[in-house]
């Protein structure tokens, strides 16, 4: 898959017990953070296993989203989904071009890459040595089915919590986030595309007592083998895209067409040196 495991599980990496907010910068107008895959598995574990019996974790969900060339196009046109964005508590550089934006333009100089459909594999590594759990939400019928079974194989130890597919409306998400409550799972992957998933995040955060609540677009199809990844090479060279356009012009031709340019507009325009003040 291209993918290099993360460094040691056991790094001393921790965020504090009580969850203080992680520090971001902006690039192209989107909050992102300046951490690595490990640092994004290690805030999670520490989230959902406090090191601090005597620490509560607040109630809902916390919030983590991507930022890549779409998210930035997608996020300068739609204010809704912009707003949406800046409550996640954590926001990963999904895209090559953000982690290289950062490092030039920022002082939040971002480690590496953190590709979502690398991420849900450092994730399930980590729930299988921590002991906690998946909830797979998102795709046709089946396909969360599918994936779970495909991680929980390759990481012994992995729970699945529970699978429910995308096809609900507003009206059902109570309904779908008590059954979510109901499983007991740690951690929420939500594949809806976007911004149907970030703005159910952000509707059902309070509902949900798992302790992270993770966007995964297509993720799962990746993990089944129904969508392939670029080559390392264009995974480094952050081509990825190009590999999408190529492999399936129909789908991804426009999108890139139109929002690639507008994505390199807006971090030369909105791109801020300094942390954000929150």
């Amino acid at each position: 898959m291209g993918r290099k495991r993360p460094d040691r599980l056991d790094s001393t990496y921790r965020l504090p017990d009580g969850a203080a907010k992680i520090p971001h910068v902006r690039v192209g107008g989107m909050k992102v953070a300046p951490v690595s895959r490990l640092d994004i598995c290690r805030i999670i574990a520490a989230d959902c296993r406090p090191s601090d019996p005597a620490v509560r974790r607040p109630k809902g969900a916390r919030l983590l989203f991507d930022s890549n060339g779409h998210a930035l196009s997608l996020a300068a046109r739609d204010r809704e989904y912009r707003e949406a964005v800046e409550q996640a508590d954590l926001v990963h550089a999904d895209g090559q071009v953000i982690v290289a934006a950062a490092r030039a333009l920022t002082k939040g100089e971002i480690p590496e890459r953190s590709a979502t459909t690398d991420l849900i594999h450092d994730v399930a590594e980590t729930a299988a040595a921590e002991g906690l759990s998946f909830y797979l939400l998102g795709g046709d019928p089946g396909l969360a089915e599918q994936c779970a079974d495909i991680l929980s194989k390759r990481y012994p130890g992995l729970k699945i919590a529970g699978c429910h597919h995308g096809y609900f409306d507003i009206s059902e998400e109570e309904a779908v986030c008590e059954q979510i409550n109901a499983s007991g799972a740690d951690i929420v992957w939500v594949g809806l595309g976007k911004t149907k998933e970030q703005l159910f995040c952000i509707r059902n955060r309070s509902r949900l007592d798992a302790a992270w609540a993770v966007t995964c677009g297509g993720c799962f199809r990746y993990v089944t083998g129904d969508y392939s990844r670029a080559p390392e090479w264009m995974q480094k060279a952050g081509l990825e895209w190009l590999f999408r356009v190529l492999t399936d012009p129909k789908k991804f031709f426009w999108r890139y067409a139109t929002t690639n340019p507008h994505a390199l507009f807006l971090i030369a325009t909105r791109t801020s040196r300094d942390f954000i003040q929150e």
